[in-house]
């Protein structure tokens, strides 16, 4: 983040979705910017995303957290997308949506009169994005073949901690965004109150798929690197709870229900003051 290659050992988190192995997470001692260290290249960790349970591209509503999450996403892509009107400079624009999944995302700005593109490495979940929603998108790579100023709005929600070639990827994106286009990033905050409380069993760490861990403050900077100007910060209270829950079934704690409900409640509370105290923080950028 700031250059420096002075990292020291910060923690060691299990991988409890996929393999059960162990990975450190390291942090500079300049700036405090943290990585997950020894991560497969980008070729080989596939590996680490087969899983029914993993979420970000599964459709189940088994189990509590699964049902939870499943309802609350029907809510939130309303809300994700009132968001995007009101900060794109055409309400009807053109956007890219960087790390599709499933689709149902794109499909929601679609249904409201967007003209939508899509990218996302997982050829199944692409197939099924066109067989559900009848949507074209694209392998990841694509992305750099994309035009000059050709999107009003590209968004990330909870993918640039995934992204391998950061900075490939961001000088992209402002090339790509028309001269008032909008660029937003939604990723988990290592420095809310629930990461801070549950430590190794924080479940947003989620090694090695997340390789790197952002601060509020580092990622302004990271933005301003590109020529980025943030411009809203927004809290995104209830992966707060999601989170929280999935921590305590990680700490195999007793009532883990009522404890993730506990703790969520206080992530959430602290972020009602301030949003750079939630769980995961949603960041708009402009050129």
């Amino acid at each position: 983040m700031c250059g420096s290659e002075n990292f020291s050992p910060f923690l060691k988190c299990i991988d409890h979705f996929v393999s059960g192995e162990e990975f450190q997470i390291k942090k500079c001692s300049s700036c405090g910017f943290k990585i997950t260290e020894e991560i497969e290249d980008e070729e080989n960790i596939g590996s680490y995303y087969q899983s029914d349970e993993y979420i970000s591209h599964s459709n189940t509503s088994k189990g509590l957290v699964n049902s939870v999450y499943h309802r609350v996403r029907k809510y939130m892509l309303g809300q994700k997308r009132k968001l995007v009107e009101k900060i794109s400079p055409e309400q009807k624009g053109s956007i890219l949506d960087i790390g599709t999944g499933t689709g149902f995302f794109l499909n929601e700005m679609k249904q409201h009169g967007w003209q939508t593109t899509g990218t996302e490495k997982s050829t199944e979940a692409r197939q099924f994005v066109k067989s559900e929603f009848n949507l074209d998108v694209f392998p990841t790579e694509q992305l750099f073949g994309f035009k000059e100023n050709k999107f009003d709005v590209v968004t990330l929600w909870h993918v640039l901690e995934h992204i391998h070639q950061l900075d490939a990827n961001m000088e992209t994106f402002h090339k790509i965004l028309k001269a008032k286009g909008k660029l937003i990033i939604a990723v988990p905050n290592n420095s809310s109150y629930d990461a801070e409380h549950y430590r190794e069993y924080w479940a947003a760490y989620d090694v090695p798929r997340h390789i790197w861990h952002f601060t509020p403050e580092q990622m302004e900077s990271f933005g301003k690197r590109f020529g980025f100007k943030l411009t809203e910060v927004h809290a995104m209270p209830f992966d707060s709870f999601y989170v929280s829950l999935l921590s305590e079934k990680y700490k195999k704690s007793k009532l883990a229900l009522v404890k993730g409900i506990i703790h969520g409640t206080v992530s959430w509370f602290a972020s009602s003051f301030k949003p750079g105290r939630c769980s995961s923080v949603i960041y708009v950028f402009g050129k």
